[in-house]
C-alpha cells in the first residue's frame, strides 16, 4: 500500500491550492474541454476526495509509526523487567551450592528446576531482543556463563555424592560472589545499561512520533476544511455563477425583460440557457404576431361594431317600418270592414226591394241568384281576407313591440313564473287531459313579463300539439349547471331550461323553419297566427341567450332555453 506523505500543513495548503486551480479550470471547461454537468460534479467531488485520501494516508502513516514506537517502548519495559528478574535466581542457586559444600550435603545442589527456570527466562529475554543483535549477543554470553556455572555446580554435586574433597572447588567459590556469578552480573549490568539507553531513545522517538501524529491530524483537519472550502468556492464561482445567470434569465423571461448573454459550453446548464433564449425568441415572435393579430382584431372589431350599428339601425328602421305600415294599414282595413258591412246591408235592402217590386219570375230569379250567389260569396271572401290581414298586422305589431319594449331587469323566480303559466292554462290542461310536471327551476336574470311570455308560449305550444291518441305529458325543468373555471370565469353565466312533451313532434324538413314568423305546422290540429316561437326567439335573444329544439316526428319535442343566471361581468 502506497503511503501519502506531506511535509506539513503549509505544504498541504499549497498542494490544495494547486488542486483548487485545477478544479476551477476543470469546472469552467478550460483544461478538459466542454464537459457535462455530471462530469463536472464528479470532478468537484473526486479531486477533494483524492486530497482527503492523501491526508488520511498521512494520518495512517503517523498513526502506524506511533503504534510501532509504543510497541518498542513496551518491549523495552518488558525487557528491563525480565532482565531484573535474572540475577536473584542465580544468587539463590549460588547460595545453595555454598551451603551444600559447607555441610557436605549434595541435596542442596539437586534443584534442577531452578536451572530450568533460569534457562526459560534467558530464552524469553533472547526472544524479546531478537530485533537487536547486540543485545541478543549479550544474552547468549549470559547463557554461556550460566551454563558454565551450572556445570561447575554439577561437578561439586558429583564430588559430594562420591565423598571427595571440596578443596579443588573452594578457590572457585572464594569471595562474596563466585566468579561465574560476578561475570554474569557484569554481563547483565551491561545488558541493562544498553537496554535503558535504547528505552530512553524509544521514549524520545515515541514522543516525537506522537507530536508528528498530532501535527498530521491538525494538517488533515485543516487541509480537509481548506479543500472543501476551495471546492465550495469553485462551485460558487463556476457552477453556482452559471446557475445564477440561468435563474436570472428565467426571471427576466418571466417578466418579459431581455435576457443576458448566452452561457458558453454544452453542459446541461448551457442547454437550459439555450432553451430559455430560444423560448424568449419565440415569445418575442409570438408577441409580434399577437400585436399584428391584435391590430387586425381591433380593426375587425371596429368593422363588426360598425356592422352591428348598421344592423341595429336597420333593425330599428325595420321595426319602425313594420310598426308604421301595420299602424297605417289598420285604418284602411277598418274602412274595408265597415264598407263590407254596408254592402251587406245594401244587398239585404236590395233583396227586399226586389221581393216587393213584383217583378216577373225570370227577372226576379236572375237578380236573386246574383245577390245570393256571386255578391254574397264575394263579400264573404272580402270579410275573410280583411280578418286575416288584421291578424297579420296585429302579429307584426306584437313582433315590433317585442323588440322595442323596455325590459325591467331583475332576478326572476322561474319556478313562480312557470306556476303562474300553468295556473293560467289550467282549463286547457284539464280539457286536453294532459299531465304537467314542473321540476326544480333555479332563478334567472331578466324581465319577468318577457320570461313569463317565453314559458307561456312554449307550454301553450306543447299543449296545442299533443297527440290525441295518447295521454299528453309535459315536463318543465332545468339542466345541470356546467362546472365553472374560477380562474377564467365566463362573462355571462347562464342556466338552461327545457319544456319537453310527447306530442306530434316536428318533421326533420321543418326543423329549420320552426322559429320563423307565420310558419305553422299541423294547422288542422290547432289554430294560431304562427308567431309564438318567433316571439320566443326574439325575447330570448334580447336576454343574451338562445333557444333551440330537439324533436322526432311522432315522439314529441324538447325546447331548450338558455337564460342568464346573473348580470354580465364588465
Amino acid at each position: 500500500m502506497a503511503r501519502f506523505r506531506c511535509g506539513g500543513s503549509a505544504d498541504c495548503a499549497a498542494w490544495g491550492q494547486r488542486a483548487a486551480r485545477r478544479l476551477d479550470r476543470a469546472a469552467s471547461g478550460q483544461t478538459t474541454g466542454h464537459m457535462k454537468l455530471f462530469t463536472k460534479g464528479l470532478l468537484l467531488i473526486a479531486m477533494p476526495s483524492v486530497v482527503e485520501l492523501a491526508l488520511l494516508g498521512l494520518v495512517f502513516d503517523t498513526q502506524q509509526q506511533a503504534a510501532q514506537a509504543a510497541q518498542w517502548v513496551a518491549n523495552s519495559k518488558h525487557i528491563l523487567y525480565q532482565s531484573s528478574s535474572l540475577i536473584d535466581p542465580l544468587l539463590r542457586q549460588a547460595a545453595r551450592v555454598r551451603t551444600g559444600m559447607v555441610v557436605g550435603d549434595p541435596t542442596f545442589l539437586d534443584r534442577h528446576a531452578a536451572w530450568v527456570d533460569l534457562g526459560d527466562r534467558l530464552s524469553q529475554l533472547e526472544q524479546l531482543v531478537g530485533d537487536t543483535p547486540q543485545q541478543a549477543e549479550r544474552v547468549q554470553q549470559m547463557r554461556a556463563t550460566v551454563d558454565a556455572y551450572r556445570a561447575q555446580a554439577d561437578d561439586i554435586a558429583k564430588a559430594l555424592h562420591e565423598g571427595r574433597s571440596m578443596a579443588p572447588f573452594v578457590a572457585l567459590e572464594a569471595g562474596s560472589v563466585p566468579r561465574q556469578v560476578a561475570l554474569f552480573r557484569d554481563q547483565l549490568d551491561a545488558f541493562v545499561n544498553e537496554e535503558s539507553r535504547l528505552d530512553a531513545e524509544r521514549n524520545a522517538s515515541l514522543a516525537q512520533t506522537r507530536a508528528r501524529q498530532q501535527y498530521a491530524l491538525i494538517a488533515a483537519v485543516l487541509g480537509s476544511m481548506l479543500i472543501w472550502g476551495i471546492t465550495a468556492l469553485v462551485f460558487a464561482r463556476s457552477i453556482g455563477r452559471r446557475l445564477e445567470v440561468l435563474t436570472g434569465n428565467a426571471e427576466r423571461l418571466g417578466h418579459g425583460r431581455p435576457l443576458s448573454a448566452p452561457l458558453s459550453g454544452n453542459d446541461e446548464i448551457a442547454a437550459l440557457d439555450t432553451v430559455l433564449h430560444q423560448t424568449g425568441a419565440r415569445l418575442r415572435a409570438a408577441e409580434q404576431d399577437q400585436a399584428v393579430l391584435k391590430a387586425r382584431l381591433e380593426a375587425r372589431a371596429k368593422e363588426l361594431a360598425g356592422v352591428n350599428e348598421e344592423l341595429r339601425q336597420e333593425t330599428q328602421d325595420n321595426e319602425m317600418f313594420i310598426y308604421s305600415v301595420s299602424h297605417d294599414l289598420r285604418s284602411p282595413l277598418v274602412n274595408l270592414q265597415g264598407f263590407s258591412k254596408e254592402l251587406q246591408v245594401s244587398c239585404d235592402e236590395l233583396r227586399a226591394t226586389i221581393d216587393a217590386a213584383r217583378l216577373p219570375d225570370a227577372e226576379r230569379q236572375r237578380l236573386t241568384n246574383v245577390l245570393d250567389g256571386d255578391v254574397r260569396e264575394s263579400l264573404q271572401f272580402l270579410r275573410t281576407a280583411v280578418t286575416r290581414a288584421a291578424a297579420i298586422i296585429e302579429a307584426l305589431l306584437r313582433i315590433s313591440r317585442a323588440g322595442r319594449l323596455e325590459y325591467q331587469w331583475q332576478r326572476v323566480s322561474i319556478g313562480r313564473v312557470v306556476a303562474r303559466v300553468v295556473d293560467g292554462l289550467a282549463g286547457t290542461i284539464e280539457a286536453r287531459g294532459a299531465q304537467v310536471t314542473v321540476r326544480e327551476l333555479p332563478p334567472a336574470w331578466g324581465d319577468p313579463g318577457a320570461i313569463e311570455q317565453i314559458f307561456g308560449n312554449l307550454i301553450g305550444n306543447a299543449l296545442n300539439f299533443l297527440d290525441p291518441d295518447r295521454v299528453g305529458r309535459i315536463e318543465v325543468g332545468a339542466c345541470e349547471a356546467e362546472p365553472v373555471d374560477e380562474s377564467h370565469p365566463p362573462v355571462l353565466r347562464t342556466r338552461t331550461y327545457y319544456v319537453r312533451d310527447n306530442g306530434l313532434g316536428i318533421p326533420a324538413a321543418y326543423m329549420s323553419k320552426v322559429f320563423r314568423a307565420f310558419q305553422r305546422l299541423h294547422g288542422e290540429v290547432a289554430k294560431g297566427d304562427g308567431i309564438g316561437l318567433a316571439l320566443v326567439r326574439r325575447m330570448v335573444e334580447r336576454h343574451g341567450g338562445r333557444v333551440w329544439v330537439e324533436s322526432a316526428e311522432g315522439a314529441g319535442s324538447t325546447f331548450f332555453v338558455v337564460l342568464p343566471e346573473q348580470p354580465a361581468r364588465l
